[in-house]
């Protein structure tokens, strides 16, 4: 379980297909921090530590993962948003992540405000996930709330503090993002198309 506040960047540092596994390096702040078969959330997707050494780690990918993720787009530099799992006692400063994403977005649209930026991004309807205004949604592992809302489509408003500590000021229209939609509302969603 996570919160969606992003703790730290991480940089992948080394990338090795194995079979259909990918094993992912990344160099981090918090990788002392870290045990082996602990979880950390990668651009919001739920991976287990499998090795340590010095300021790397290693976590492994499967192809169901590398299949509805943006993980299969990594390369060897890229920085990724990273959350170590919540406490429990800690405070929910973002909303309820489970790091399973739901499925990938397209970045459409980077409007630079006036202190702030407004990113829009497009998915596939034909999944049946929904955002609503002002409800919340994990983009990349970061929590969010929804400005614009459309059918297959929304807006979330970044604040300069989120824009300079996450994967955010990399991207650019057609950037492919990971989507975790929120976990009480796909519940709800799901009991009323049952009884419908």
């Amino acid at each position: 379980m996570f919160t969606g506040i992003i703790e730290s960047l991480g940089v992948v540092s080394d990338l090795k297909k194995e079979q259909d596994n990918l094993h992912i390096s990344v160099k981090s702040t918090i990788t002392e921090a870290l045990k082996i078969d602990q979880s950390v959330a990668h651009n919001g997707v739920c991976l287990t530590v499998v090795a340590l050494s010095g300021d790397i780690y290693t976590v492994t990918a499967i192809q169901e993962t590398l299949d509805k993720t943006n993980l299969n787009t990594l390369q060897v530099g890229d920085a990724v948003n990273l959350e170590r799992a919540m406490k429990l006692g800690d405070r929910l400063d973002g909303h309820i992540v489970q790091g399973h994403v739901d499925q990938t977005a397209t970045c459409t649209g980077i409007e630079h405000k006036d202190g702030s930026w407004l990113f829009s991004f497009e998915y596939d309807a034909s999944l049946n996930n929904i955002t609503i205004e002002k409800g919340s949604v994990t983009v990349n592992g970061t929590s969010l709330t929804v400005v614009n809302s459309g059918v297959n489509t929304f807006s979330v408003a970044i604040i300069p503090f989120t824009y300079e500590h996450t994967n955010f000021k990399t991207f650019k229209v057609g950037t492919v993002v990971n989507l975790e939609f929120d976990v009480l509302g796909k519940y709800i969603s799901k009991l009323m198309t049952a009884r419908s």
